[in-house]
């Protein structure tokens, strides 16, 4: 029989997960210390929490629609990194500690990126980041205003005070979609896109994208051949691509230039023929004259003419 829980900390929030006869609670809202965070919910196997000040913050389960906007930027990111990689992609479940000047907190990116330059270096071993983030992906879910406010005002303060250099809000429908860099006074400032649509990273030089393109999501080989992404998407294919093309049209030239050999040598025949049959009428006039001038030799001789 199920039974519902209620959260002190969050008392319109019943959240829990029935497996068999044992029933695990949500314990979003609970205040532990850090140093218990880090040992039982950092990585808890049925729910993901962050940790922003002394309290549990579970982190939200996007739906479809949000899902598919943060897996076609996903693949991008990978795309860019995979041919330029000047960084290292983190992906779900990977937190940074945000020591700020009036609280601590634990985040978990959806997605972040390392840079080389960063001083501080990501260990293949490692399971949280000792250093900041140089740039962190939150994608928006719809299932309570409060975690909107917190990845669109809470999360966006705390990343501008701890110094993260860039800063997307993937929002797949559109309302909420932002895009920040800090500026020279250590303050957040949105990214102006470029023809109003084209969003280009201060941090990844190369690294664009359209604002539309998120809700449309192309294909792979469709941005291969999409001059914002042609730098840096399916190069490999784009080469082949472009190969076949040369080879095609090598192909064609060939053809071309044989059929206009085939040409050439028609009309010569043409000629040679033409010639061949103008020879044979030169021969056939001048045996003509020859019988005329035999058979007029002939009569002469009968009139005792003397040629």
């Amino acid at each position: 029989m199920k039974t519902l829980h209620t959260l002190r900390n969050h008392p319109e929030d019943t959240v829990y997960i029935e497996t068999g006869e044992e029933e695990i609670v949500s314990e979003d809202g609970r205040f532990v210390s850090e140093e218990e965070y880090w040992e039982k919910y950092y990585s808890h196997p049925d729910f993901s929490y962050e940790w922003n000040n002394g309290y549990l913050e579970e982190k939200p389960v996007t739906d479809f629609k949000g899902s598919k906007t943060y897996q076609w930027f996903l693949v991008l990111l990978h795309q860019f990194l995979e041919n330029f990689p000047a960084a290292k992609m983190i992906g779900l479940e990977f937190g940074f500690r945000l020591a700020l000047p009036r609280k601590t907190s634990i985040r978990k990116p959806d997605l972040a990126v390392v840079l080389n330059s960063n001083p501080i270096i990501l260990g293949d071993n490692d399971f949280s980041y000792r250093g900041t983030f140089d740039l962190c992906i939150e994608s928006l879910s719809y299932s309570k205003r409060r975690e909107i406010i917190r990845d669109t005002v809470e999360k966006k303060k705390e990343y501008q005070n701890i110094g993260v250099k860039e800063y997307y809000i993937l929002d797949a429908r559109g309302s909420e979609t932002a895009f920040y860099c800090l500026g020279p006074k250590g303050k957040y400032r949105k990214i102006k896109p470029i023809n109003t649509d084209v969003i280009q990273s201060g941090i990844l030089p190369g690294f664009q994208f359209r604002i539309s393109d998120l809700y449309r999501q192309p294909s792979l080989e469709e941005t291969a051949d999409d001059e914002i992404y042609s730098s840096f998407v399916l190069p490999f294919h784009r080469k082949v691509r472009l190969r076949a093309e040369q080879s095609e049209s090598q192909l064609i030239s060939e053809r071309q230039r044989a059929e206009q050999e085939f040409q050439r040598a028609e009309q010569e025949r043409r000629r040679a023929e033409q010639e061949f049959q103008r020879a044979e009428q030169e021969r056939q006039r001048a045996e003509q004259a020859e019988q005329r001038a035999a058979l007029l030799a002939d009569k002469l001789k009968e009139l005792g003419i003397s040629v």
